[in-house]
């Protein structure tokens, strides 16, 4: 199938299971994350029920506890590599988009230098901020709350990612000024302390039982305009970001946005676009794997998402037309069976599937995530600066 003739699919439907990693990549160790293997370790726990991921050829990518082979896969299978320079949401996205990122955006590990978070309180009119420091976002509102309420101060923390995170009692600091105050560090984040996102953390609750609130919202650097989703829409077609999709890459190439807040509002908004009547990328993003059990440590809840998601693929598929492509991927690992409580440096799934795409196609160890975005704008007889297209493969 030449280029010319693989306009194969009038939709392709991306999902990104977040942190759904599946081993360690070579350079794991470099990152600190060797012996990480985030869907691995979580069969390992107890039994994984996924027969509709089973049956597509999840197991067939890799072998994995109690998930066997498919004797005849019904889709496509493989796995992707993370070429760029790091492990965050923003590197594994813009990877997918066609963008290589060769430098790593920048980490605070010992917190932000003091003309930062000077300049962030001087130009937010604060009376001051407390932390600074690297923190599980949970256990800094436990030891910080109660002081944030007393003094309204915000609660400023980082991570091993590239974020600078501000987290603040919706009753303390109003929804709208908390964002109007992560838009001040947006602005104030650019040149060599451009961190990735800068993310709002709301929360609720008292002392004690303070908890996160889903009206988290994301500031992300605007990606280089030559990405998956600026080509697409620049060639007339749709681009459906789903869930937390349109904040990671700024809205550029955006063409509408359906807001997700958990991965059930996102499975719910990527059907109603599969419903719906446009031609072009569904671009998904179920933020739950990542932020409520990877980041926390806790495989049960990790493996309980799996089985859910599992259990909700027929519905994604019923709502696919015979000339839609779903592809299944994710962003980076964050194995909740290892130390610390940051994304690890992994492999990631590919899975294809369609009624026209060819199923028990062994799609091998892909050298980039890269790989997807290409494919998606070869279908559309576009073309991105990196990656290699697997549709040939599958069409």
């Amino acid at each position: 199938m030449s280029s010319e003739n693989a306009k194969t699919f009038d939709r392709i439907c991306l999902i990104v299971l977040d942190s759904v990693g599946m081993g360690e990549m070579p350079d794991a160790a470099a990152w600190g994350d060797a012996g990480s293997d985030t869907l691995g370790h979580i069969c390992e726990t107890r039994v994984v029920r996924l027969p509709n991921l089973q049956a597509w050829g999840l197991g067939n990518a890799r072998p994995l506890e109690n998930i066997p082979p498919a004797v005849s896969p019904r889709a496509a299978y493989g796995r992707c590599a993370l070429r760029s320079n790091g492990k965050d949401t923003t590197t594994g996205h813009w990877e997918m988009a066609g963008i290589i990122l060769e430098k790593a955006f920048p980490t605070y590990p010992e917190g932000f230098p003091s003309e930062i978070i000077d300049e962030f309180v001087k130009q937010a009119n604060l009376p001051g901020i407390l932390g600074n420091y690297a923190a599980s976002g949970t256990e800094i509102i436990k030891e910080l709350g109660a002081e944030h309420v007393r003094t309204g101060k915000p609660i400023v923390y980082t991570s091993a990612d590239s974020v600078f995170q501000i987290a603040a009692h919706e009753e303390t600091i109003p929804l709208p000024r908390l964002y109007e105050i992560c838009e001040t560090a947006r602005r104030i984040l650019r040149g060599r302390h451009e961190v990735g996102r800068v993310i709002a953390r709301p929360f609720l609750g008292a002392p004690g039982a303070f908890y996160r609130t889903e009206n988290r919202h994301d500031y992300a650097v605007p990606p280089p305009r030559e990405n998956l989703l600026e080509t697409i829409s620049g060639a007339g077609l749709a681009v459906v970001a789903v869930g937390k999709i349109a904040s990671i890459y700024d809205s550029a190439g955006v063409t509408e946005d359906l807001p997700g807040k958990n991965n059930d509002q996102s499975i719910d908004q990527t059907i109603n676009a599969l419903r719906g009547d446009t031609r072009g990328l569904i671009f998904s993003n179920l933020v739950d794997f990542d932020m409520l059990y990877g980041h926390r440590r806790d495989p049960e809840g990790y493996a309980r998402a799996l089985e859910h998601f599992d259990s909700r693929l027929p519905e994604i598929a019923s709502a696919m037309r015979d000339t839609d492509l779903l592809i299944i991927t994710a962003d980076h690992g964050n194995d909740p069976t290892y130390r610390g409580t940051d994304h690890t440096r992994e492999y990631v799934p590919l899975i294809a599937h369609g009624a026209r795409a060819r199923a028990g196609i062994d799609l091998g160890t892909r050298a980039s995530l890269a790989d997807i975005g290409q494919t998606v704008a070869e279908n559309f007889g576009l073309r991105l600066g990196a990656g290699e297209s697997f549709l040939r493969e599958i069409g």
